[in-house]
């Protein structure tokens, strides 16, 4: 299978020149869909949040990123699908739910863009967890992606969003996006993956 093969040579690359591991990997479901929410520092996330997963990560990414040479057909064999700039479109909503409920996993960056800033963070991704009703795994991209300096991700434990399932009003994606993004921040700051 051709995504195998590229994640393993990605893989392969990105411990060599970043020295990139990953911490916590146990915390992503075997089964049943997972929405894994990770900061954004890199055109490289989109990559590093899957190499380490046993099962594919699929995520939305910028159409642009798919007329770069060599790196565009890379992301798209790593399980990309292109959302126009401008916002997400309903088919991309719709393909992101079917993802999710079909019991596959999705990355994605509620910050929305290579952003350091938690008050920015959008409420796609709550929207999603809610509606889908996926496991909602937090992670941590810490590092800088400098050569032969060590970059890694750390994956937290499904954050348990029962308490939220009744309600979608705009007070609970609100929340529901502070409780991700904080528990992505905390790992960040702790270089631990946070516990249920």
């Amino acid at each position: 299978m051709i995504y195998v093969f590229c994640r393993a040579v990605v893989r392969a690359l990105f411990q060599m020149l970043y020295r990139f591991e990953s911490v916590g990997v146990h915390n992503i479901p075997d089964q049943g869909g997972v929405l894994i929410c990770a900061n954004h520092i890199s055109l490289r996330d989109p990559i590093s949040v899957g190499i380490h997963v046993k099962r594919q990560v699929k995520f939305m990414a910028k159409e642009e990123l798919f007329k770069i040479p060599l790196f565009g057909w890379l992301v798209k064999q790593l399980g990309a699908f292109p959302v126009k700039r401008g916002g997400v479109s309903k088919d991309s909503i719709k393909n992101s739910l079917k993802i999710l409920r079909g019991g596959e996993i999705m990355g994605i960056f509620p910050e929305g863009t290579r952003n350091s800033d938690s008050e920015a963070a959008k409420r796609g991704a709550a929207s999603f967890a809610l509606r889908s009703d996926a496991a909602v795994v937090p992670a941590a991209i810490v590092g800088e992606y400098k050569l032969f300096r060590k970059t890694r991700i750390i994956y937290g434990a499904p954050i348990d969003l029962s308490s939220y399932k009744d309600s979608k009003s705009p007070e609970t994606l609100e929340q529901v996006t502070a409780m991700i993004m904080s528990r992505i921040r905390e790992m960040q700051a702790t270089g631990q993956p946070t516990r249920e």
